[in-house]
């Protein structure tokens, strides 16, 4: 049976030349970092070898690159630092409806210790407008967090105006660009950030490993405590082999964005124009024309998207639902309420994410599986026969 992966939002494979990059820095190449000596020396050349190919990727300083364990704790050390060093300024926070869970739930902590947290509503493209973040900002907003790309339907937001209205104000302006690193062009001085959090596993890099852009100057507390690691500002021993790992994907990122970019937005095109003309009462998620090149979220009427998962994983094809977190949830997605899609649509939502190892072939098998599913579903579905089908 052909296998299909598209859900490359979830996780990437690790390519070849960045596991060949990492397996010496689990053997002979294994010195502690903090280590005098030279294989210690070493580890620590290693590693800052692989700031540099990370900062290069988003256009930053080497020194303005720290390394964490994930993009989760990027998003947390974000927040956290923030609130604890500007606590004495302000307790305002502004994020959106339709962020990552590792912010929301940061900032649903945060509200149960006394902090103030706006979350701006998002028009029916997913996209924030600057008005109503203008409008939201108050004398003790000392922090803006706004997702880059959202990890379920692929908008993309306007960073780079939003975080200039935070500069106006002189309030911190912080985005997860997990989904955005490798996939859309990043420059950090361009955009006027001063905070992103970004992971490895996103872009053929190792699970395990992600970073924090902090802006040279910007006032951030440490979020974790113990040794001198990461100039002081995060503390435990490095993941040594991920953080090389994550450098090499890194650099193949950079080197590959344009071409990465043509061929996964040219295939997602495709992908949709096929099921949309082939299936009936199909409609897309998310902006149009500011999306994620390989992000394709989908919406069949009249059946669940959980029954539709479990038979393309039959037929060897993955994909996402528009559930929450957990698969076994019925919890219709925050993301697709917050666009104002009715729940009985949201259940019949699919989140397919295209990559680098994808293939026409492989969408011309899954469009093939699909209208089969699709079908098979629907002749079952109360629904569906309720409206003649």
């Amino acid at each position: 049976m052909r296998q299909v992966y598209l859900d490359y939002s979830a996780t990437t494979p690790v390519k070849e030349d960045v596991l060949k990059e990492m397996i010496p820095y689990f053997t002979e190449k294994f010195g502690n970092p903090s280590s005098l000596y030279t294989i210690g020396a070493a580890s620590r050349e290693a590693i800052e070898k692989a700031r540099g190919q990370v900062a290069k990727l988003i256009h930053a300083q080497e020194k303005e690159i720290f390394f964490t364990s994930t993009g989760t704790e990027a998003d947390n050390w974000a927040v956290f630092g923030i609130v604890d060093a500007l606590k004495n300024k302000g307790n305002h926070i502004i994020t959106t409806k339709i962020e990552h869970h590792a912010l929301l739930h940061t900032c649903d902590f945060l509200e149960k210790h006394g902090y103030d947290v706006t979350y701006l509503d998002v028009e029916p493209d997913g996209r924030v407008n600057p008005e109503t973040l203008k409008a939201a900002i108050t004398d003790k907003t000392i922090l803006i967090s706004i997702m880059f790309v959202n990890n379920e339907v692929g908008t993309i937001q306007p960073i780079k105006e939003l975080a200039a209205i935070a500069k106006e104000h002189g309030i911190v302006f912080h985005t997860d660009a997990v989904q955005a690193l490798g996939n859309v062009p990043i420059d950090v001085k361009d955009l006027g950030v001063d905070l992103m959090s970004v992971s490895s596993h996103k872009i053929y890099g190792p699970k395990g490993v992600g970073a924090l852009y902090i802006r040279k100057g910007v006032q951030l507390s440490n979020f974790m405590h113990g040794g001198a690691q990461e100039s002081k500002r995060r503390a435990g021993t490095e993941n040594l082999p991920g953080i090389v790992g994550f450098g090499k994907a890194a650099e193949l990122a950079y080197e590959n964005l344009d071409a990465h970019i043509k061929k996964i937005s040219e295939l997602r095109d495709y992908f949709v124009d096929q099921v949309m003309s082939k299936i009936e009462n199909v409609t897309l998620n998310g902006s149009k024309e500011f999306r994620h090149p390989g992000n394709a979220n989908l919406t069949f009427e009249y059946i669940e998207g959980e029954a539709m998962l479990l038979y393309l994983d039959m037929r060897g094809i993955a994909v996402s639902t528009g559930s929450a977190c957990s698969s076994a949830s019925l919890v219709p997605s925050h993301v697709l309420s917050a666009l104002g899609i009715p729940v009985e649509r949201i259940h019949g939502s699919l989140r397919f994410t295209i990559g680098d190892p994808t293939t026409k072939e492989d969408l011309d098998y899954v469009v093939e599986e699909l209208i089969e599913v699709v079908n098979k579903l629907r002749s079952i579905s109360s629904v569906s026969q309720a409206k003649g089908w």
